[in-house]
């Protein structure tokens, strides 16, 4: 099993929903660190050169 961005963020926009129904306080954060985590997995091919 290969695990890609493809794989990565339905799997974080899933932990990220379930912490948001858990724990509403943390939603600034998890929003943060899924852009950053979304982010950092579209740049890194271009990095890389």
């Amino acid at each position: 099993m290969t695990v890609n961005a493809v794989f990565i963020q339905p799997l974080v926009a899933l932990i990220a929903g379930i912490m948001i129904l858990v724990v509403p306080r943390l939603l600034n954060y998890v929003v943060a660190l899924y852009l950053i985590i979304v982010g950092v997995t579209g740049l890194w091919p271009h990095l890389l050169r």
